[in-house]
């Protein structure tokens, strides 16, 4: 956990200091102090908000993964495999187009309840059947969900080319625009789901012996999942709305969390907070300084990173099945 410290701090100096532009450490003293007569010190201004939203919504993803993966017992669960993203996606659009947002506030609550309509939708889908909710049918269920949810994206994008040139950029995921505005916005949902989920910590513990003797040992299993789940949802929801739907931070935090620090959750809760925070404002540094003088979003840096994870993870599954 004090290296998991440490290592926010580095990755968020390096965020304020490393971009198309470096600057100096005088100019990030005189920056905090008000002060932007430079083009460094400008560049450290901007960079501030930039570096606390990627660390917020690194965290939120990276929490809300790692309560998925408890809530449902399944390792491959993450907000965007599961089709939670594409949920609240698909809201935005929907809001956007038919109902005319335009503000950060709109796409919040808009992003929240489709994202918590997915999840509940998905769920179903997964439970249906013998064996109930396993994790493969959790995760085949989500991934046909997304693709679903996706294809209706473009189907409501592609007539509406206004629409689609507001909400292209959004839909790769990036901290770009970042603004204090925006942090002050989602940061209370922030706080609560943040409460939510830590606060599951034990039950998630006790959910991962299964449902029968977390029941025998006095734990309500049904208020347990829908508190878990709630946290995560809004987590989820909060972080899509304000960065656009980012990949893959929370199936590889908590699979590292896991093999840092072990299986209870309330270690890996909050180290998975510390870690998404540095992995995806380090998926931001790399992005600027790789694809100078432009930028590649962050989005596509996370995939980068996510996808290998994620197929090393399948073949693990199909390994141990065997």
């Amino acid at each position: 956990m004090a290296l998991a410290v440490v290592l926010v701090v580095a990755v968020s100096i390096a965020s304020v200091i490393w971009g198309a532009r470096s600057v100096e450490p005088s100019d990030v003293w005189l920056a905090l102090q008000g002060h932007q007569d430079t083009i460094g010190q400008a560049a450290v201004a901007k960079r501030l908000p930039r570096t606390l939203l990627a660390l917020l919504v690194g965290a939120a993803l990276a929490l809300s993964g790692a309560v998925m993966q408890g809530v449902t017992r399944n390792p491959l669960a993450d907000p965007g495999i599961l089709g939670v993203t594409a949920g609240a996606s698909l809201a935005v659009v929907i809001g956007i187009a038919f109902f005319g947002l335009a503000t950060a506030n709109g796409y919040l609550w808009v992003a929240i309840v489709g994202a918590g309509l997915s999840a509940v939708f998905v769920y179903a889908v997964g439970s249906a059947g013998r064996g109930g909710a396993t994790p493969l049918k959790l995760a085949l269920a989500g991934t046909v969900t997304a693709a679903a949810f996706h294809s209706l994206v473009s189907a409501i994008l592609l007539p509406r080319v206004m629409v689609m040139n507001h909400f292209r950029f959004w839909q790769i995921g990036g901290v770009g625009g970042a603004s204090y505005d925006r942090i002050t916005l989602i940061l209370p949902l922030i706080v609560v789901g943040i409460l939510l989920c830590v606060s599951s910590a034990a039950r998630l513990n006790a959910l991962a012996l299964g449902d029968e003797l977390a029941a025998g040992l006095g734990e309500r299993v049904a208020r347990a999942r829908i508190l878990a789940t709630v946290g995560a949802v809004i987590l989820c929801g909060a972080a899509t709305a304000v960065a656009g739907p980012i990949g893959f931070i929370g199936l590889v935090v908590p699979h590292a969390c896991r093999i840092l620090i072990g299986l209870d959750h309330r270690w890996m809760l909050p180290l998975s907070i510390l870690l998404g925070g540095a992995l995806l404002t380090a998926a931001d540094v790399i992005g600027r300084v790789v694809a100078q003088p432009t930028e590649l979003d962050v989005g596509i840096v996370t995939a980068f990173i996510g996808a290998p994870v994620f197929i090393w993870l399948v073949r693990r599954m199909r390994v141990r099945a065997l």
